[in-house]
Parts: C-alpha cells; sequence; structure tokens
C-alpha cells in the first residue's frame, strides 16, 4: 500500500480566472492572481491498494456515487498514466468549510489530492510541478499550492501554465477578508458552464481579456508598494468587469441576488465613512470583502446590523500545501 496525505486551503481571485481555451488540459483565457486564505481548507488521505477493484472516494465520511467520484478517477488516472502505476485508490477527503458557507471546496480539494498522490508515490515534485498537475484537477487549485499571494500563468500548453508564489514581504498578513454569506443554495448554472457560455457567446469577453494585463501590472504593483487602496480598487474593478460578461453571454444571465447588491451597496456606504474595503465575487451569490486586518472589526460591527454572524466569517493569509503523517498505514 502506498499513503499520503496532505491539506490544502482554498483561494479566492483578486485577478478573475474567467474562460478556458483548452478545456481538457485547463489552460485559461487569462493569467489570475489570489490570495490564499486560512479559515478554509481540505484535508485528503489517498490509498494506493492492490486489493482495490475500483477506486473509492469518501467527502467528510461518506462515500460518494459515481458521477462525483468520476472527477476524482480522472485525476488518479492522470497520475497513474504519468507513473506507471496501475493501483486503484481510495481517496478521503474532509473539507474543513463553516456549515452551509456555500463555499467552492474544488481549489483546496483537488490541490491536497495532488499533494497525497506526491507523498504517497514519492514522486517528489517540486512546487512548479505539484501545481501544474493540480491544475488538471481544477484550474484554481494550481494557485492552492502557494501560501498568500500567487498568479497563475496561464501558459500555452500543460507544461507552461502552473501557478507561482508573489513575494509580498509578510504584507499579507496585514490583510483580512470578510465572507457574507447570502445563500447557500444550488446555483442555476456552474462555473464551468458559465465560463464556457461566456467564452462563447458574450459580447463583453473581448473588452473583458482586454483589461487582464492592466489590472494584473496593477495589482501587482499595489503588493510590492503594499498600497491597500490599489489593490481593492483594482480587485473591485475586476470583479465587476467579470460578471459584467455574463450579462453579455447568449442568454444572458447572472450569479448576484438582491442580497448581493445589498453587501456591495453596504460596502460603498462604509467606504464612504473613510473606512477602505472592497468587494469581489465568484461565480456565485456570496460576497467577499478585501479590508485591512485593523479595521476588520469594524467592517464586521458595521455589516452586523444587517446579517446574522453566521452569515459574517473571517479569515486570513493562509498558508501553501502541507504534507501530513498518515495514521495507520504502512507506507512504501
Amino acid at each position: 500500500m502506498y499513503a499520503g496525505k496532505a491539506r490544502a486551503y482554498t483561494n479566492i481571485a483578486l485577478i478573475k480566472y474567467w474562460g478556458k481555451k483548452d478545456e481538457q488540459l485547463i489552460l485559461p483565457m487569462n493569467n489570475s492572481l489570489s490570495l490564499t486564505l486560512d479559515a478554509f481548507y481540505t484535508e485528503t488521505c489517498v490509498e494506493f491498494d492492490e486489493t482495490l477493484t475500483e477506486d473509492q472516494f469518501f467527502l467528510d465520511g461518506t462515500i460518494q456515487e459515481s458521477k462525483q467520484t468520476k472527477k476524482i478517477t480522472a485525476f488518479l488516472d492522470l497520475v497513474r498514466q504519468r507513473h506507471q502505476i496501475e493501483l486503484f485508490a481510495k481517496v478521503d477527503s474532509q473539507n474543513f468549510v463553516p456549515t452551509a458557507a456555500g463555499l467552492a471546496s474544488s481549489a483546496s480539494g483537488l490541490a491536497a489530492l495532488a499533494g497525497a498522490c506526491n507523498q504517497a508515490l514519492h514522486l517528489n515534485l517540486t512546487d512548479t510541478e505539484l501545481s501544474r498537475l493540480a491544475r488538471r484537477g481544477s484550474g484554481s487549485a494550481c494557485r492552492s499550492i502557494f501560501g498568500g499571494f500567487a498568479e497563475w500563468q496561464k501558459g500555452t500548453s500543460d507544461q507552461t501554465s502552473f501557478a507561482k508564489a508573489i513575494d509580498a514581504d509578510g504584507w499579507e498578513d496585514e490583510l483580512a477578508m470578510l465572507f457574507v454569506l447570502v445563500d447557500d443554495g444550488v446555483k442555476d448554472i456552474s462555473s464551468r458552464d458559465g465560463m464556457r457560455r461566456t467564452v462563447e457567446t458574450s459580447s463583453f469577453y473581448s473588452g473583458w481579456l482586454d483589461s487582464i494585463e492592466t489590472d494584473l501590472t496593477a495589482a501587482k504593483q499595489a503588493i510590492a508598494e503594499k498600497d491597500f487602496v490599489k489593490l481593492g480598487e483594482v480587485t473591485e474593478a475586476n470583479s465587476l468587469r467579470m460578471h459584467g460578461t455574463t450579462l453579455g453571454a447568449v442568454p444572458p444571465f447572472t450569479y448576484w441576488s438582491p442580497e448581493s447588491l445589498k453587501v456591495m451597496q453596504l460596502v460603498r456606504e462604509i467606504r464612504k465613512n473613510r473606512l477602505p474595503c472592497y468587494f469581489t465575487m465568484d461565480a456565485g451569490p456570496n460576497v467577499k470583502i478585501l479590508v485591512e486586518k485593523k479595521h476588520l472589526a469594524t467592517l464586521k460591527h458595521s455589516l452586523a446590523e444587517h446579517f446574522s454572524s453566521e452569515q459574517l466569517i473571517s479569515a486570513s493569509a493562509g498558508p501553501g500545501i502541507k504534507l501530513l503523517p498518515v495514521e495507520g498505514s504502512e507506507k512504501s
């Protein structure tokens, strides 16, 4: 038996990844930039076992059906093919995400699985190689290999598309993100389908791509200069542009809900009262607010008038992937 275990943290893109140019290799249309967070993570154990006749996938202690296992098997097939392993595997994954948070865990989940496979099979992959491998499971997972800020370089091939860390000289530790959970229901359109529809049909999509390099340059300059306002402004603007592309799709759609709009307006009002904070949203209705740690308590107090404590979850910058000891398994 070959066993490995890893923990990876989720990340939130400040400069968004939106659209694939290669669905199979998961090559993105544009570079993206993210902040890894400490509040949400996945721990995954993988055991390659000669006694198994098929892959098994357990999520939070419950064995998953074939539909959920299919994505895991596809990733394991990639590992098996690359490293000439024929053993099936048991994958046991636990998501440490607040109850009903409605937050996607594919980034942390597939990054953790990549790390666990690396440990189990003694692959000795570098962080770059691990990022490249994690990308094949879930695009944004390539960024969760790294702590703090990371940039996913779109590349032009499987070998050239991976994330790399952005050195912020510890400035990321001064930042926080407040999650406002307005909806934990199933989305009408998945991020994958939303991306595809937008790329193929949105009349606004070319404008989105034209703006990315400017946004990336501004974000990286803000990080280098430790300029929170500059980083916040480009983060918010980039998110609005991404969501704007969905309104130009055929048929048009949006991930915003009335409560999402309420949060956005509240953030603008709080900012007018001289508390710097900026919102961002992914492919769902929940809103994330970037704020300096020194203002987090004040921001949370302001929003507590409108949302319950269960809807307001704080996070700080998180670490990169970690290998964990495998309990009760014989490693070889």
